[in-house]
Order: C-alpha cells, then structure tokens, then sequence
C-alpha cells in the first residue's frame, strides 16, 4: 500500500488552490474547473469542490468541517517558510519552534480552516528519520 494523495474538498475551489500555489511555490495542475492537484516528490494534494461530491454518491464531505486532521508538509527550512507563510495568511497558530520529536516546525490554516504543519528536521535523531 502506498498513499499518494489527499484530498481537501472546498465551497471556493479557486481561493483554497490559490492559497496552497501561494504558500508552497507550487503550481497546481488543474483537470476540470472544479478539480485541481498540487504534486509534490511524494504525495499529491487534491482539491475538489463541492461539485465533485456527486461523483461519490452525493454529500459525504463537508467543506470547513475538518477538526482532527493536520496537512504536514516536509520543508527545505522552516523559518525561511515562515515568513512565506506569515505574508500569506494571519492565522498562525504556532510560529517556529522544534518539537520534543526534534522537527522544527510552524502550524497554520488555510482558508478553510483546515490545519497545516510547514516542518524541518533539527535533530540528529528527526534527521534519520527522514533519510
């Protein structure tokens, strides 16, 4: 088994690409008006509106109602990503720190709501974990 994508689901597909193209430097792949992929070397983001629901029986998802999950991004260094981040949005909840698993890190959310760790490893320990 390998995850290869997450999908966010949104009522404004347009705004929550453009915010995902804006804080990541990546440009999206759009498929259909309404459906959208940001690639990254190891997982894509997906993101549909809510038209897209249809194709999967009608009404599964809710857009803005995420409450337990949290997007975690790999990044090169993640105090130069924040100043990216804080010119892009004012709902930082965390500014950089390193964590007691020794990746340093910034959380953050998207338009919708939904949660977003930006995470560098700055442990030796964090380091082989992600060699």
């Amino acid at each position: 088994m390998n995850l290869r994508s997450l999908r966010i689901i949104t009522a404004d597909i347009k705004r929550l690409v453009g915010f995902y193209e804006s804080v990541t430097g990546l440009t999206a792949k759009w498929h259909t008006e309404d459906f959208a992929e940001i690639g990254t070397a190891s997982c894509i983001l997906a993101i549909g509106s809510t038209k897209t629901l249809a194709f999967f029986g009608g009404e599964i998802a809710e857009p803005t109602a995420n409450k337990s999950v949290i997007i975690e991004f790999l990044v090169d260094n993640v105090d130069n990503s924040y100043e990216l981040v804080r010119n892009t949005t004012d709902d930082i909840l965390q500014q950089p720190v390193t964590m007691p698993w020794g990746n340093r890190s910034i959380l953050f959310r998207d338009p919708d709501g939904n949660l977003i760790n930006f995470f560098t490893p700055a442990t030796p320990e964090a380091l082989n974990r992600f060699k």
